[in-house]
């Protein structure tokens, strides 16, 4: 096989760095372009050795000049708490950045992939989200700068293939969790596992019936690096597991992983937070023979695992 130079934008985040060490495990020479605003060296830390690996500290809103024969553009903060704190900075990162990789993609004649995001349903009037659904997304609301940032970079991707024949692939993925989430990054796995392990009060928002679908980190890698390696499909994909759960039975199964003392309390929900959230993914199943592999409670426990030995530094 022969080698391939890979540029991974956003590749010291939670899902790129993964992405990372599986490239490399491919064989492939991997770039690893991250400006830290979200994304922290801690996660290359077993790679950032590798003499097939490189750091750049780059921010995407600027054009950036390598010679590549793949990118994976993942760059952008993807938890509401990091995305909404600058958002006019956010849709920078998705469109300026998505246009400044398409730019490179077009002179190296590189393939593209697009990490776009379930978020661009907005609050789905059909369920499950197939991958022709449109969406019911709020261009006004706090969450916008994200979810409509996302869906005029699936725009300029196509319009890059249409009038420049870029070769693109168009992900979307939906929730994702495992070790290397962050701390402090507000989302439902990573705040109530914390909280657990705490022994605090797990906060549901909402009644906490609203339903989400979890898929393990390297389920979802797998998924990524399948869909670039496939010739004729570009996109758009789902990428995600579409085991459904309400909010409030993944506290209960988080306390009891956990041997948790805490107690759910109950807080009003945020704006534009989706009532339900669950992928169709007949299209993955068929296009590039992929699905979930990793169960919720093995994942779980990993996860778990990993922000025991976080809080004990």
């Amino acid at each position: 096989m022969k080698q391939k130079r890979v540029l991974v934008t956003g590749g010291a985040g939670f899902l790129g760095s993964f992405l990372c060490e599986k490239l490399l495990k491919s064989g492939h020479y991997v770039i690893c372009c991250d400006n830290f605003y979200t994304g922290d060296k801690k996660n290359l830390m077993e790679i950032v050795n590798n003499p097939n690996f490189e750091i750049i500290r780059h921010d995407i809103t600027f054009p950036l000049f390598l010679e590549v024969d793949e990118i994976y553009n993942l760059a952008c903060p993807a938890a509401p708490i990091h995305y909404q704190k600058d958002p006019v900075q956010t849709i920078k990162t998705c469109v300026h950045g998505a246009i400044n990789m398409l730019g490179l993609a077009k002179r190296t004649k590189a393939r593209i992939l697009q990490a776009s995001t379930s978020e661009i349903y907005g609050d789905p009037e059909v369920h499950p989200q197939k991958e022709n659904y449109k969406g019911a997304v709020s261009i006004s609301g706090p969450r916008a700068c994200y979810d409509e940032g996302k869906r005029c970079a699936e725009t300029i991707f196509w319009d890059y293939k249409r009038q420049h024949n870029v070769d693109i692939r168009v992900v979307r993925i939906f929730n994702t969790y495992g070790p290397r989430m962050q701390i402090n990054d507000g989302r439902v796995v990573s705040n109530f596992i914390i909280q657990a392990l705490k022994n605090k009060k797990i906060t549901v928002y909402g009644d906490g019936m609203q339903t989400r679908s979890f898929c393990y980190v390297d389920d979802l890698v797998e998924g990524m690096v399948k869909m670039m390696e496939q010739e004729k499909f570009n996109g758009p994909l789902n990428l995600g597991n579409p085991s459904e759960i309400p909010v409030t039975k993944l506290a209960k199964e988080i306390i009891s992983l956990t041997k948790s003392e805490s107690e759910i309390v109950y807080e009003p929900l945020p704006i534009d937070d989706p009532k339900m959230r669950c992928p169709d993914i007949d299209l993955a199943k068929k296009k590039i023979n992929w699905m979930p592999k990793v169960t919720r409670d093995k994942g779980l426990k990993k996860t778990v695992e990993y922000f025991k030995k976080l809080l004990k530094k």
